[in-house]
């Protein structure tokens, strides 16, 4: 700014304008532009020290608190998977299960899991589910092909001499599961997708789905008793059954025993 017009100048007055420089550009402008400076480098060492997230290290050890960001893994077939929700448990966020990849499930013996192919293969046949047509061979031979009851029953499903053909060999596996499977596919319709009046029918024979239980013979309420909350057990995913393990304790020792030898499984 120009000071032409001042012809008389005090002399304190232009030394402190020297000293302080002039009326555009005064002293006090300084403290302000130099912290505005400081800031502006301190801003550019800050942005050059930052590291993009997504260049940060991912460590598989640490789980996400976030419910919303967990992901549950993909089980392999014939796996399923147990999700710990427990915040402060030491177990694994996420594990699979110890289930059987066989197609049915693990809970039965040795006997019934040595045919589990065959099972699944005889099931999807007559579009039965494959654990409930285990129940009926746990129960009935716990395996044995060559079993026969007091009865007259035969094989794996215990099938009566009337179901079959005259052709038929009853002991033949296939052969013994077609008829065996076709009369229990038979009994479900009659019960209406009911699996334990099904089993009631398949051992006392259909008529008795539609009397009072009170009415049935006492094999049959032993049959339900013993494979209704079997096969509970088994569409439900448990590794165990207290049920099978009371029905082997009563009744099914001696009969597995009976079907390993017959298939060289050792005890």
């Amino acid at each position: 700014m120009s000071r032409a017009r001042f012809v008389n100048k005090d002399p304190r007055q232009t030394a402190a304008a020297s000293e302080h420089g002039s009326g555009c550009f005064s002293v006090y402008w300084l403290p302000p532009m130099s912290a505005l400076l400081i800031v502006c480098l301190l801003t550019v060492f800050a942005l050059k020290a930052t590291v993009p997230i997504s260049a940060l290290p991912i460590n598989p050890s640490i789980a996400l608190t976030n419910s919303a960001e967990l992901t549950v893994p993909t089980p392999a077939p014939g796996m399923s998977v147990v999700v710990n929700t427990n915040e402060n448990s030491t177990t694994p966020l996420f594990q699979l299960a110890n289930t059987s990849t066989s197609g049915i499930s693990p809970i039965f013996t040795k006997q019934i899991q040595y045919w589990a192919g065959d099972i699944v293969r005889w099931a999807s046949a007559e579009s039965l589910d494959p654990n409930l047509v285990a129940v009926i061979m746990q129960i009935e031979s716990c395996g044995d092909p060559r079993a026969v009851s007091r009865s007259g029953a035969m094989g794996l499903f215990q099938v009566m001499p009337f179901h079959f053909h005259i052709t038929d060999n009853p002991f033949n596996p296939d052969t013994n599961a077609l008829r065996g499977l076709d009369y229990l596919s038979r009994s479900l319709e009659t019960a209406s997708g009911n699996a334990r009046l099904a089993m009631a029918g398949y051992n006392g024979g259909i008529g008795v789905i539609a009397r009072g239980e009170w009415t049935w013979p006492t094999e049959t309420h032993r049959y339900v008793k013993y494979g209704a909350p079997i096969y509970e057990d088994a569409s439900n995913g448990t590794n165990t059954s207290a049920s099978l393990e009371e029905w082997y304790g009563n009744y099914g020792a001696s009969l597995c025993k009976q079907a390993s030898r017959r298939l060289g499984i050792p005890e």
